[in-house]
């Protein structure tokens, strides 16, 4: 009889791997993991990895002592990683033929460890598995292309295209424009390609040297992890034509920031029949119920689509991006979009998340606001039609500071993600923030230093 492993072993000896990265996603979406020779790999049947790597912040220090240690083992023990031979990719970019291996956590009792934002996400897809529903998802990474530069008080510039020329003003939607830098794209496409990633388009966004892929809808769990992938990709391939690529939310003073816009639906498992639509073709209940979720959780949750002190630099005013959960149809300037489409492809578009948020916890995120909807018989608002930035109900948190407060408060978050996750994911955010307020930035330098 042939078992996964089996299979995983006959895929990197067909391909002549002779290296594995092993890896997982720590809160903040960083692949953290080793590098072992095939057969080390092979033979070891996974890794291990001391605990402690789901509370280190984006700078790679830890939470206080005291919330380290009622979260995890005082002897600082490891978790027992096991490779997931579904998420299994070539490195196309490496010299040695290489594949990346994308690793499930547990205890040594074999309990998915609870902090691991994989294991978030395959949660909340058995939540709805249980109920004999499956999401679909569809997702949209926004992100720049800039100068390389080595100075973080120096501020990005759009990088030097084809043309020899950096682009200036906003070229939305520019064929010319995304066609600058069609090499660097030509190595993406071909990557992707070798890696079975499913990307579906190409855009060029808003801002200078901003672009959009977009991914074809599928697996939650499937896409979360093509979505890290993608990323490592997306920066290997910069730095090979000698530029950067960021997905920060809000890179570059008075420009458009970044998103990662979700497409979800639902669909019954047995019929493959989508419950956002009744037999008429009109909107369900369902649907209705499960925009309400949405509506009333990522407030509560926000943190989850905007992780980072810089996510809220998107929901200043005039930033084109959403200012609220308020829903509408075919309406780009509210935070739940409804595209127009037939009643089998009938989904909500969450335009809230930030390209910076951890892929599978967003995804985790947003299913679940959908879902808790959906069980609780959640009605929506009215939708809104026309311009939606200035309702001023259905706000969201302004900065990172009270959207912790909020999702510290959440019961439901701790109903459903577990309180160890919970307490975890704000200790680790509220670390990130302390470091940040440290740092004098410029602006204070440029407007207090000499004036007050």
């Amino acid at each position: 009889m042939t078992t996964k492993l089996d299979q995983l072993t006959s895929w990197l000896k067909e391909r002549k791997i002779t290296e594995v990265e092993c890896l997982i996603s720590d809160l903040t979406g960083i692949a953290r993991g080793k590098i072992a020779p095939t057969n080390k790999f092979l033979d070891e049947k996974g890794m291990r990895l001391p605990e402690s790597v789901l509370l280190q912040t984006v700078t790679g220090d830890y939470v206080d002592d005291d919330i380290y240690y009622e979260l995890l083992d005082e002897a600082d023990i490891d978790m027992f990683c096991r490779p997931d031979e579904n998420a299994v990719f070539v490195v196309p970019w490496a010299i040695e033929p290489t594949a990346m291996v994308i690793h499930d956590t547990f205890d040594k009792q074999g309990n998915p460890i609870e902090l691991s934002p994989r294991n978030v996400l395959k949660k909340v897809l058995k939540m709805y598995s249980d109920k004999g529903w499956q999401p679909i998802v569809a997702p949209e990474m926004e992100f720049y292309l800039t100068k390389r530069c080595a100075d973080p008080d120096f501020p990005l510039e759009a990088p030097v295209g084809r043309s020899g020329r950096p682009e200036v003003g906003r070229q939305s939607f520019s064929i010319d424009a995304a066609n600058e830098f069609d090499p660097l794209f030509e190595d993406v496409y071909d990557w992707c390609e070798a890696q079975d990633l499913d990307l579906d388009t190409l855009i060029h966004e808003d801002g200078p040297a901003q672009m959009e892929i977009n991914f074809r809808h599928g697996d939650a769990l499937h896409l979360a992890d093509q979505i890290t992938v993608f990323k490592r990709t997306m920066r290997e391939a910069a730095l090979k034509h000698d530029v950067a690529v960021t997905f920060m939310a809000k890179p570059i003073t008075d420009q458009p920031g970044s998103a990662m816009h979700i497409h979800q639906s639902v669909v019954d498992i047995k019929t493959g029949k989508n419950l956002f639509s009744n037999a008429d073709g009109t909107m369900s209940e369902l649907f209705m119920h499960h925009i309400g979720g949405l509506q009333k959780f990522i407030p509560e949750l926000l943190p989850l689509f905007a992780p980072n002190v810089n996510s809220f630099r998107r929901f200043l005013p005039d930033t084109s991006a959403p200012v609220n959960v308020e829903w509408g149809e075919e309406n780009r300037t509210v935070g739940l979009r409804v595209p127009e489409a037939g009643p089998q492809n009938r989904r909500v578009e969450n335009r809230l998340a930030g390209a910076d948020a951890n892929p599978y916890l967003v995804l985790a995120a947003s299913l679940l606001c959908g879902f808790i909807g959906m069980a609780e018989g959640i009605k929506p608002s009215a939708p809104v039609k026309g311009r939606g930035y200035e309702r001023r109900n259905l706000r969201l948190p302004v900065t990172i500071e009270s959207a912790l407060e909020r999702m510290e408060a959440c019961k439901e978050g701790e109903k459903y993600l577990g309180e160890r996750f919970m307490r975890a994911y704000v200790a680790v955010k509220r670390a990130e923030h302390e470091n940040f307020k440290r740092v004098i930035s410029s602006w204070e330098r440029e407007f207090l230093l000499l004036s007050v």
